[in-house]
């Protein structure tokens, strides 16, 4: 599959699994929140909206204001294939995701599956980004492009030798002090490999990342909470390693949770 669009229109078309007509999102909820980690000086402050279809979920951030709480009211109960034709773009990303969770959930998918520690957000965030930044095959002093960026990843490329490149639409510094820059062309024209977050399917932007590290033959790592089912399609086909953490994400636990890592020369 080329694009998301394709990747669409192939669920609509039962292409992948049973026709969405005949589902039914059964809950479709928002979440606010906001975590500021210890050390720093910046506030991460994180919308979602999720899909419960049978017995998965499928989750997307978006930007604050894009869609509003109510939309819960008139989505849950809806049928799938309305909300993948019809929502708002988040809503669209989340509906699909909980389609590809369903049909092959990440734990029956042949992926690796990491468990973070039990312990305070610091602890768990250093574990998680250390398990992406593992997916990464450079050597040292290679230039790797980030878009969207959290300083504890930022901390773990450089702990494996990487020179991060920083792309985020909501950040201008790093709490080091790091430039980061609005301009993704900027990053993806001279990184020699990319990791980009499952927000870039949110955004729209996905596509474009996708299309030029194919270009470029740059490897594409994605870090994923939202639409990690999503972003999975692609592996092979653009994308080169995932980590993809199926809602409940972590910080909204200090429990043990599990991501799942993906490498496309595994034939995962």
């Amino acid at each position: 599959m080329k694009n998301t669009e394709d990747l669409l229109t192939a669920v609509l078309a039962g292409e992948l699994g049973p026709r969405p007509a005949g589902l039914v999102a059964t809950s479709v909820f928002w979440i606010h929140h906001g975590t500021r980690l210890a050390g720093g000086d910046i506030t991460y402050l994180n919308q979602y909206v999720l899909v419960r279809l049978g017995g998965s979920f499928g989750g997307c951030a978006f930007e604050a204001g894009e869609v509003d709480p109510s939309l819960c009211r008139y989505a849950s109960g809806a049928p799938l294939d309305s909300l993948l034709r019809e929502a708002p773009r988040p809503l669209k990303i989340a509906a699909l995701d909980a389609y590809l969770s369903e049909a092959v959930p990440h734990r029956e998918a042949g992926a690796e599956p990491v468990v973070l520690p039990a312990g305070t957000p610091e602890v768990r965030a250093r574990a998680r980004d250390a398990a992406i930044a593992g997916l990464l095959d450079t050597g040292p002093g290679a230039r790797v492009g980030l878009i969207g960026v959290v300083n504890p990843l930022v901390a773990a490329i450089r702990e494996r030798g990487g020179t991060p490149l920083l792309c985020d639409f909501n950040l201008r510094t790093t709490q080091w002090g790091d430039r980061v820059t609005d301009d993704m062309d900027e990053v993806l024209d001279t990184a020699e490999a990319v990791i980009a977050t499952g927000m870039t399917l949110s955004n729209g932007t996905f596509d474009t990342v996708l299309a030029r590290c194919r270009e470029r033959d740059v490897p594409l790592v994605v870090y994923a909470q939202t639409g990690s089912a999503v972003a999975r399609a692609f592996l092979g086909a653009g994308v080169t390693a995932l980590s993809a953490e199926p809602f409940p994400f972590s910080q909204f636990s200090a429990e043990p949770t599990t991501l799942y890592r993906y490498r496309a020369a595994d034939g995962a």
